[in-house]
């Protein structure tokens, strides 16, 4: 999986890639990041890439010309998908996740400022994608969220495959309570059915406390995942 990443600060989008999981799925070869700043496309002697808005009102908005330019000298797969990362967006969710996941490529559009001129839109015509129903200074955190996500569903970048399938959201529901050593701590115990070594009722248990947390915290994706 390669990721291109329409961004003007390159290096938050680098020092992501050199921690964790993240690190190590390119060192491996599973995915690799590559940033593109538009202000080396720019037409404009002091590499302006925005300018106020048409109309009037408040900040600036990017230009069209530096990022249009930018992205048609990029080299596009076959089997790649451009995002635009907005609050106007479609939600990002973990079906989203796994759709983008079957490409080879995705491109990535990080706005800044008052956002995007609305010819880049038309041109290069996106899918856009939000991760929130808020406002962020830039597209480079949400980038990193799509990245970071859609990685983890690609073979290898996990150490074990089984550490993605019982994620959250993974089949509707969230996760189940885990616990780790010590068995006791102050004065709170891990269930003993966790303990006896019967697989069948370890799993049901996860199961009904996948169903009861979800029903607690998010009876949104419960009542979904009920009348699926």
């Amino acid at each position: 999986m390669r990721f291109d990443v329409l961004t003007l600060f390159p290096e938050l989008i680098e020092s992501h890639m050199d921690f964790s999981i993240m690190k190590r799925a390119s060192e491996e070869g599973i995915i690799e990041v590559v940033t593109h700043n538009p202000r080396d496309y720019t037409l404009d002697k002091h590499k302006k890439v925005d300018d106020t808005p048409y109309g009037g009102g408040a900040g600036m908005v990017l230009m069209a010309q530096p990022y249009v330019d930018c992205y048609e000298a990029l080299s596009i797969n076959e089997n790649s998908i451009t995002l635009m990362m907005t609050p106007q967006g479609e939600p990002f969710t973990d079906s989203t996740s796994n759709e983008l996941a079957g490409y080879n490529q995705i491109i990535i559009l990080c706005g800044h400022y008052e956002g995007y001129d609305e010819r880049i839109r038309e041109i290069i015509k996106p899918r856009e994608i939000s991760i929130g129903d808020f406002v962020l200074t830039g597209g480079e955190l949400p980038a990193l969220c799509i990245i970071d996500s859609v990685s983890r569903k690609l073979d290898g970048t996990l150490g074990k495959i089984e550490s993605a399938e019982d994620d959250s959201f993974s089949d509707g529901l969230l996760e189940y309570p885990q616990y780790t050593k010590p068995r006791e701590f102050r004065g709170l115990e891990v269930p003993e059915v966790l303990l006896n070594g019967n697989h069948k009722l370890i799993e049901e248990f996860r199961q009904e406390q996948k169903i009861v947390r979800t029903k607690q915290k998010r009876p949104d994706l419960y009542e979904k995942w009920k009348n699926q």
